[in-house]
């Protein structure tokens, strides 16, 4: 109600106002100056020398603070890179604009001109010569935002986040930075960024259920896709040896801290590389990332200091479990044995999980929180990564590895299968997990096994979740602080 009310007053101003010539939204204003880029240059200057600067100043941004004395005013008004205050008074921006003045609110976009002085407290101000409303607010800002226990409004309305909230735009400002760094790095390294196609036939890549849309004009099922994997793949085999795309995946799963339906990832693909090359330009990579946005390899995330000083840890999935979760090594041996312990710790297992998947599910629910330090979990079962190239030492995993950082997957990377026979057999496989009620399992790819049979060279590949990557390096604790519109559970009316 109390909102209502305060709506009800502004449009009475806003009808006034209008009735009386004033432009509520005008446009063609030139702004020269941003806020910090003034207090940059200024801040360290007493009132004496800033007396000597007969520079004139345009600003415009959203007024966040008015406090009016009368004749003279200090207002707080904010732009693109934070917040200074200016000064109006009647006799110098002029009555008539000083009377529209007063009869704006807090929220409102204005835009003034004037040169800078420091007040008797020391605060860097505009003395404004010039002042004009820009853009008139019908709604106020909430004046206890920082107390909201409902975290869901932030995200519904991340126009409000934004504005009253300067840490959340930080948090996207640094994320525009490191998308900017890796595509550099990438480019240093002689990786051509490519695009492939958000809408494809069939769903492939990665193991999850997808968005299914359909083409009119073509009469076709589409599907947004859940991983790039197999265009990129065909790229290689094309002789674009070195390839990478940062760009959405869509998975039609659950919301969590973790997981958005929308997400975004960098893919890349390297010819004449393994999985073991990838493990120490991953190292590379953030490290160069840490340097650039902390200046050294050490940072803080929800209260822990991670250290990327390298080498980092790499052990196997079956070593994880033994050392991290105190199982015997021969019991990760046994289906049998690994069915009944899964048991006994609580977890999950279908009847028809074979004893790659089994191992899989100890590992997830035993050792994954654990892994606190940057950690290359290597040696994957055949039955989960059906698009692996197998280990030659032991046939039973595969030449691949996923990151751990804090607890949570990062990135995950593999030798490439290349032989066209072998990934027919494995796409076979993943079909009968289907027929077995896994409807999450890999579909037979009829043209990428063609494109195969063309001869792919030898290569690795690696995807690393930007928005987890992103939360590592701001250190936000939900995939939603750092996606600006993230999906949300239809909001109860």
């Amino acid at each position: 109600m109390e909102d209502s009310d305060l709506i009800i007053k502004r449009r009475e101003k806003i009808t006034s106002l209008q009735s009386e010539g004033v432009e509520l939204y005008p446009n063609g204003v030139c702004v020269n100056n941003k806020s910090a880029d003034i207090r940059q240059r200024f801040a360290a200057l007493d009132d004496v020398a800033l007396a000597v600067v007969e520079e004139r100043f345009t600003l415009a941004g959203r007024m966040m603070a008015i406090r009016d004395f009368g004749k003279g005013a200090f207002i707080t008004i904010q732009d693109r890179t934070g917040r200074i205050q200016a000064y109006l008074k009647k006799d110098k921006i002029g009555a008539p604009a000083y009377q529209i003045f007063k009869r704006l609110d807090v929220g409102d976009i204005v835009y003034l001109a004037g040169r800078v002085l420091k007040t008797k407290t020391g605060e860097l101000t505009i003395d404004a010569e010039e002042f004009k409303l820009l853009s008139k607010a019908v709604r106020p800002l909430p004046e206890k935002w920082h107390g909201l226990t409902d975290v869901e409004t932030r995200y519904r309305q991340r126009h409000l986040d934004l504005i009253v909230n300067p840490k959340v735009k930080e948090v996207f400002y640094r994320r525009s930075r490191i998308v900017r760094l890796l595509r550099a790095f990438m480019e240093n390294h002689d990786f051509l960024e490519v695009e492939t196609p958000m809408m494809q036939p069939q769903a492939g890549g990665a193991a999850a259920r997808p968005f299914r849309t359909h083409h009119n004009a073509l009469g076709l099922d589409l599907y947004l896709r859940i991983a790039p994997e197999l265009y990129l793949k065909r790229l290689v085999t094309g002789g674009m040896e070195r390839v990478f795309e940062i760009n959405r995946n869509f998975r039609n799963e659950g919301i969590s801290t973790f997981h958005n339906p929308e997400f975004t990832m960098m893919e890349f693909y390297q010819a004449y590389a393994t999985y073991l090359d990838m493990m120490d330009f991953t190292e590379e990579m953030f490290l160069y990332l840490a340097g650039q946005i902390f200046g050294c390899p050490q940072f803080v995330y929800q209260g822990r200091e991670i250290d990327l000083k390298t080498p980092w840890q790499r052990i196997s999935v079956k070593e994880a479990i033994v050392q991290y979760a105190a199982v015997s090594p021969a019991i990760l041996e046994d289906e049998h044995k690994a069915r009944l312990l899964a048991g006994e710790r609580g977890l999950a297992v279908n009847e028809a999980d074979p004893l790659g998947k089994i191992i899989m599910t100890l590992f997830e629910g035993l050792v994954e929180d654990l892994l606190i330090q940057p950690t290359f979990v290597t040696h994957y079962p055949v039955e989960v990564s059906p698009l692996s190239r197998k280990n030659a030492a032991d046939p039973w995993v595969t030449d691949r590895f996923e990151l751990f950082i804090c607890g949570r997957e990062i990135a995950n990377a593999f030798s490439e299968l290349n032989d066209p026979v072998e990934q027919r057999e494995r796409f076979m496989m993943q079909l009968q997990e289907r027929e077995a009620g896994d409807d999450e399992a890999h579909l037979l790819d009829e043209d990428y096994v063609n494109a195969l049979e063309y001869a792919m060279p030898p290569a690795a590949g690696e995807g690393i979740g930007i928005d987890r990557l992103v939360m590592l390096f701001t250190d936000s604790a939900s995939i939603r602080d750092v996606i600006l519109f993230p999906q949300l559970r239809r909001k109860e009316s």
